[in-house]
C-alpha cells in the first residue's frame, strides 16, 4: 500500500517524525475512505455485471441447464458482498482469501463442464472452445476500483497460475469420446494444424499462453493506473490537510490565494500591516473561582465569536493569547483596505461581545469586559523556527498594538486605536464612513517602546 511508502527513517528529527506521522495518519484515513468507497462502487458494478451476464447467457443459450451458471453467479455476488465487509487498507488475509476464491470459482466454472448439461459426454477440452476466458477481465476491472496496485498485479498472477493449472487438469483428463476424435482426425487427414484447431480434445496451449500473457499485460497496466490514482489521492489529501491547517489562521479567500503560490509564507519581507489585540479584562480572577470545564467552555465560546469576525473581515488569526488573541490584516498579502478591515473587525467584535454578554446575563452568568487595541505600521513577516515552523508578524507595530490594548483599562474604554491606523482607514474608505462615528480623538499618550507619545482614538463601551 502507499502508506508503506510514506514511512520515514528513524534518523529524522523528532519534530519532522511527528509531522511525517501526522501525514501518514492523514493519508491512512484518506486511503481508508477511498477504499471503502471503491469497494462499494466495485460491488455495485459487480451486481450490474452479473445481472447483464445472466441475461446474456439465457439469451445466447435459452436452455434449462444454463440455470446452473445463473446459480453460480449468485456465489460471485455473495463473494463481492463479503469483500465489502472485510475490506480495509493494508494487508487483509480475509480479503485476499475472498479474492482468490473469486478467481478459483471462475476458473472452475469455465474449465469444468456443466454437470447438468446435455454435453457431458463431450471431451473436457471442448470448454476452451467457448472463449470464456474473457470473463476474467470483469473481475480484473472490479479489482481496480477497490484495491492497491499490488493486489491488481496479484489478480493477474493468480489468474495466470489458475488458468495454467486448469489447462494441466484438462490435459490430464481421458478422452470421453475416442471414436469422435478418430473420425475428426480421419476427416482432416494430414493437416495437423487444422486438427489442433477443431479437435474436441485440443487444448490449444499456444492460445492459452497468449491469453495469459495478454491478461498479465493488461493487469500490470491497470496496476500502474491504480498506483497513479492512489498517488493523486495522497497528494489531494495532503493539499486538503494543508488547506485545513491554513483555514485555522486565514480567511477562506486568503487560503485560496495561498494555495496558488509556492510556499509564500517562507518569503521573509517587511510590509505595512494592521494589528489587533483582544483581551478579556479580569479573566484570571474569573477563572480562579470556576471549574476547568466552565473556564474552557467560556474561552471556546469567546474565541469562536472573535475568530469568526477575523475571518469575515479578511484577517489572519495570528495566535491565541490565553483569554485573548492577536489578529493581523494585510498578511500574508497586503490589501487595499487592511486598516479599515481591522477597525471594522474590532467594532464587529465589540458588538459580538455585547451580544454574548447579554446571553450570559440572561442565563445568570456574569458579563465579561473585552478590550481591543489597534495599530498600523511596518512589520517583519515570515516563518520562524528551525523544525517547527510558524508564520510570525514581528516588530514595533505589534508591540504598540499590545500596549494600546492595555491602555483601555486606564482610559475606561472598549477600544484604543492609533492615529496611524485611523488615518490609514480614512484614506481607504473616506472619513465620512460610519466606522469613525463612535471614535473620539484623545490626547497623545506615551506608549512603552515608542519614543514619542502617539495620538489615539477611543471607542467607549456599549457603542
Amino acid at each position: 500500500m502507499l502508506v508503506e511508502r510514506l514511512g520515514t527513517s528513524t534518523a529524522l528529527s523528532p519534530a519532522r517524525n511527528q509531522r511525517d506521522t501526522e501525514t501518514v495518519e492523514f493519508a491512512q484515513a484518506a486511503l481508508e475512505a477511498g477504499k471503502k468507497e471503491g469497494l462499494q462502487l466495485a460491488v455495485r458494478a459487480r451486481y450490474v455485471a452479473l445481472a447483464v451476464i445472466a441475461c446474456l447467457l439465457l439469451a445466447i443459450n435459452p436452455a434449462w441447464d444454463q440455470l446452473y451458471y445463473v446459480a453460480l453467479l449468485g456465489l460471485f455476488a455473495l463473494i463481492g458482498w463479503a469483500q465489502v465487509r472485510v475490506g480495509r487498507v493494508g494487508v487483509s488475509r480475509s480479503e485476499l482469501a475472498l479474492l482468490f476464491c473469486d478467481l478459483a470459482l471462475l476458473t472452475i466454472v469455465i474449465v469444468v463442464p456443466n454437470p447438468f448439461g446435455t454435453t457431458t459426454h463431450w471431451p473436457v477440452a471442448m470448454q476452451y472452445h467457448f472463449g470464456n476466458f474473457i470473463y476474467f477481465f470483469v473481475l480484473l476491472g472490479g479489482a481496480t476500483l477497490a484495491y492497491s496496485w499490488r493486489t491488481v498485479v496479484a489478480v493477474g498472477t493468480w489468474t495466470a497460475a489458475l488458468w495454467a493449472i486448469g489447462a494441466a487438469w484438462v490435459w490430464w483428463q481421458p478422452d470421453r469420446d475416442p471414436a469422435l476424435t478418430a473420425r475428426i482426425a480421419e476427416a482432416v487427414g494430414s493437416d495437423h494444424r487444422l486438427l489442433a484447431l477443431i479437435s474436441p480434445n485440443a487444448i490449444g496451449f499456444g492460445l492459452r499462453i497468449q491469453e495469459i500473457v495478454v491478461f498479465l499485460i493488461v493487469a500490470v497496466t491497470l496496476a500502474l493506473a491504480v498506483r497513479r490514482s492512489n498517488d493523486l489521492l495522497i497528494r489531494h489529501a495532503a493539499v486538503e490537510r494543508e488547506r485545513g491547517n491554513l483555514a485555522r489562521y486565514f480567511s477562506p479567500n486568503v487560503v485560496t490565494e495561498l494555495s496558488k503560490h509556492d510556499e509564500p509564507l517562507k518569503q521573509v519581507r517587511t510590509q505595512d500591516v494592521a494589528v489587533l489585540f483582544v483581551d478579556i479584562v479580569g479573566f484570571t480572577a474569573f477563572a480562579d473561582v470556576r471549574s476547568p470545564d466552565e473556564v474552557v467552555r467560556t474561552l471556546r465560546e469567546f474565541h469562536g465569536l472573535m475568530e469568526q469576525e477575523v475571518f469575515r473581515h479578511d484577517g489572519t488569526l495570528d495566535k491565541y493569547l490565553g483569554d485573548g488573541l492577536m489578529a493581523t490584516f494585510g498578511t500574508p498579502f497586503a490589501g487595499p483596505r487592511d486598516a479599515s478591515n481591522a477597525l471594522r473587525c474590532a467594532q464587529a467584535m465589540i458588538a459580538a461581545a455585547d451580544g454574548w454578554n447579554a446571553r450570559r446575563t440572561a442565563s445568570g452568568e456574569p458579563p465579561l469586559r473585552v478590550s481591543f487595541g489597534l495599530h498600523y505600521g511596518p512589520a517583519v513577516l515570515g516563518d520562524v523556527g528551525q523544525t517547527c515552523l510558524e508564520f510570525a508578524v514581528i516588530g514595533a507595530t505589534v508591540n504598540a498594538a499590545s500596549r494600546l490594548e492595555a491602555l483601555t483599562r486606564m482610559l475606561d474604554c472598549a477600544l484604543v486605536a492609533s492615529d496611524d491606523l485611523v488615518s490609514r482607514a480614512k484614506a481607504e474608505i473616506g472619513s465620512a464612513a460610519e466606522a469613525f462615528q463612535p471614535l473620539k480623538a484623545r490626547e497623545p499618550q506615551a506608549v512603552r517602546g515608542i519614543q514619542q507619545p502617539i495620538l489615539i482614538w477611543t471607542q467607549p463601551h456599549g457603542s
